[in-house]
């Protein structure tokens, strides 16, 4: 058994305790415990990481996210003073290329407060040094709640994909909620609730309700697509951009990834970043539900062809040498490629806003 001193030991203790816990539950330990836990403990991101998001690829990425803010708040009235909000920051690369680009339009950067709402003590530590030279004031908050209300602009670049998923697997009798238990050999395993989600198939998809036996259906609490809806109901707007479906699916998408590679999702709690696909279709009623107005979910691909990267790719390589040209180049092609896997198409794109914001840019009907 573990020494005592890790996380593993500190999930042992609690199944000990309480018996098998969720996937959701597994996973939030994993991700955010206070101590232990992979957002709380590292800086994940870059070659020398774990994983390397959009902002990290390519400048062109956060540039276009910072002029569609200023695009937005004109279209809210142009308030003179908005919270520019971006949930998960990581390194800061993606809001410093945003009010780099912003800082075209004067009226919109000097209108700007900057919050910045961030578990990880590492990570905020990094922040506060990138951004401690910067002529805007730059707030950290632990959650969203925490920040004040009034006209927002929300960015979440890769942020729900690591919210805690509950899975429930079909069986002969119904739906069970897949759980984390402790295998006869002494490692963690998968296992079911021995207890059947009560009217589990009521809340399902019609198309999904006839699902075979081993079906896996995985769901997210709704508090953070509320809490958006909510938000910018009034005066707002979010941009959603994430790896996931934009309609109701099956499947298992749990998993781990460290170093850059694909690892056990149960091998090393706490050392690995744990995600799972977003469901827009979900997220998307949650929010719609409270008032917000939603725009999309489209492809990442038409979501930056449509703000101009390949014009921006265009005005950078004019100005670059033939290795850098080629790099940038190659950038915009990965943030757009096409296929199962490719970003431009894996990843969407979501917005919801104040209904009375009309058609948000980037989303407007294709001609």
């Amino acid at each position: 058994m573990p020494d005592g001193s890790t996380l593993e030991s500190e999930i042992c203790r609690r199944i000990a305790i309480a018996g098998p816990m969720t996937v959701a539950e597994y996973m939030r330990l994993c991700l955010t415990h206070p101590e232990h836990g992979y957002y709380v403990t590292r800086d994940p991101l870059g070659s020398a990481g774990d994983f390397i998001t959009a902002p990290e690829i390519s400048q062109m990425f956060g540039e276009l996210i910072g002029l569609w803010a200023a695009a937005v708040w004109r279209q809210m009235g142009a308030p003179e003073n908005v919270r520019l909000i971006e949930l998960g920051p990581g390194r800061g690369t993606l809001m410093l290329d945003a009010l780099r680009a912003a800082g075209v339009v004067k009226d919109f950067r000097q209108a700007i407060v900057v919050h910045l709402v961030e578990i990880s003590r590492a990570l905020q530590v990094l922040q506060q040094r990138r951004f401690e030279t910067l002529d805007v004031p730059v707030l950290w908050h632990p959650t969203l709640d925490d920040v004040p209300a009034g006209p927002s602009i929300i960015i979440a670049n890769e942020f729900v994909d690591a919210l805690p998923v509950h899975q429930a697997v079909k069986q002969d009798d119904g739906w069970h909620e897949r759980t984390v238990d402790i295998g006869a050999d002494g490692k963690f395993c998968f296992a079911l609730s021995q207890d059947t989600l009560l009217h589990f198939d009521t809340g399902l998809p019609r198309a999904l309700r006839q699902s075979p036996n081993g079906s896996i259906f995985e769901w997210r609490d709704d508090r953070i697509a509320l809490d958006l809806g909510r938000r910018t109901r009034t005066d707002g707007a979010a941009l959603i951009l994430d790896y996931g479906h934009i309609k109701y699916a099956l499947g298992d998408t749990l998993q781990a990834v460290a170093g850059h590679t694909y690892t056990d999702v149960l091998q090393t709690p706490g050392g690995a970043d744990l995600t799972a696909h977003v469901d827009f279709e979900a997220l998307a009623q949650s929010a719609e539900s409270i008032g917000g107005r939603i725009h999309g979910p489209i492809l990442q691909r038409d979501f930056l062809l449509r703000l101009g990267i390949d014009k921006r790719a265009a005005a950078l390589k004019a100005k670059a040498t033939r290795d850098k040209a080629l790099e940038i180049e190659l950038a915009a092609s990965r943030l757009t490629e096409s296929g199962a896997k490719g970003m431009g198409e894996l990843f969407k794109a979501l917005a919801i806003a104040d209904p009375k914001l009309g058609a948000l840019p980037g989303f407007e009907s294709l001609l």
